[in-house]
């Protein structure tokens, strides 16, 4: 990783060169902020800045304060290294937009912790910028809203929130899992790129080959997540977006699309996205429905419990069923209650 060191002072220099050399970077100094906007304006490899706080030109709360005004293109981590101790100092350091503060003399040990922390950061950001271009993807030939695709990963987070503490399913949810599941559930879609217009777009209801033609949007999404897996398999967040958009529509009891997968062969991200993907659905008004209330919806879902649904996720939709009016609300959708 390009690391810029930017300190005026010789010794603390060599001192920060020694470390991050010995930990494998690669490593680029500049005496005052000046000289460091010009080098990240001109490297956008570099992601990460180490900057001490009392500079001659331009002091490290001037080039924090200027690097976070920038247009850069991707986030830079900003480390902030000063002798200067005290609450009031680390507050003004991270209110400038500083990442992380480590107070002189500093510890190799601890500087490579702090970058750690960082490399993290950007791995998380990366992430969410190959979200952000795949559902714009999606979006571009789905004809539904966005509203609908932040409604639905609010429910399925809430669900699977829920799960983590309540449930057989409490010890395969966690922090992560919730995140991913968040992300990934506007990515359940991205298959319907590869459905004809004439499909895609029908107005009214399907015939039996259009609706063949339509069911492959699931195993086109999957094939599409999949060809990035192979590119970036350490990516948790692919994974969990593949099995949403190849099993949104399996059911429970082994009737649904593309595979018949029964019961807990389907992945539990789908199991949960899929009664936050018919909730929103029924309470929605389509050509072919009107908008249903909460009640109808919560009702036709029961319905499906074991059948379509496994029934641990219905008993946590039970659970937070309040939630779920709540964020349609917030999203743009006022459901009515009967």
């Amino acid at each position: 990783m390009n690391v810029l060191v930017v300190d005026d002072d010789p010794i603390s220099v060599e001192l920060l060169k020694d470390a991050l050399n010995t930990m494998g970077h690669e490593v680029a100094v500049r005496e005052n902020g000046s000289g460091a906007l010009a080098y990240l304006r001109n490297h956008g490899e570099c992601r990460m800045v180490i900057t001490d706080w009392e500079m001659p030109d331009m002091d490290g709360l001037a080039l924090t304060q200027r690097i976070r005004q920038e247009t850069l293109g991707h986030y830079v981590y900003i480390i902030m290294v000063s002798s200067r101790e005290g609450t009031d100092n680390v507050v003004a350091g991270l209110e400038a937009g500083a990442d992380d503060f480590m107070s002189k003399p500093f510890s190799p040990a601890e500087l490579e912790v702090r970058l750690r922390a960082g490399k993290r950061l950007m791995a998380l950001e990366a992430s969410n910028l190959t979200i952000f271009a795949l559902a714009k993807l999606a979006e571009s030939r789905d004809p539904e809203t966005g509203a609908h695709l932040e409604r639905v990963r609010g429910y399925s987070r809430a669900l699977a929130a829920h799960m983590s503490s309540n449930g057989p399913y409490r010890h395969d949810i966690d922090a992560i899992f919730i995140e991913n599941i968040y992300l990934t559930t506007p990515l359940h879609d991205i298959g319907k790129v590869a459905i004809p217009d004439h499909v895609l777009l029908k107005p009214g209801r399907l015939t039996e080959k259009e609706f063949a033609i339509m069911k492959t949007h699931t195993t086109e999404g999957a094939a599409t997540l999949e060809s990035v897996l192979q590119v970036a398999p350490q990516a948790s967040f692919l994974h969990v977006a593949r099995d949403i958009a190849l099993c949104h529509h399996e059911r429970f009891d082994g009737a649904g699309y593309p595979r018949g997968l029964v019961g807990t062969d389907i992945p539990l991200s789908a199991r949960i996205f899929s009664v936050a993907d018919v909730y929103d659905a029924l309470i929605s008004k389509r050509v072919y429905k009107a908008a249903f209330s909460h009640e109808v919806a919560k009702s036709l879902i029961l319905e499906g419990e074991g059948t379509q649904f496994d029934s641990h996720v219905i008993e946590a939709f039970l659970s937070i069923e309040a939630s779920f009016q709540a964020i349609a609300y917030e999203k743009g959708h006022p459901v009515s209650l009967s």
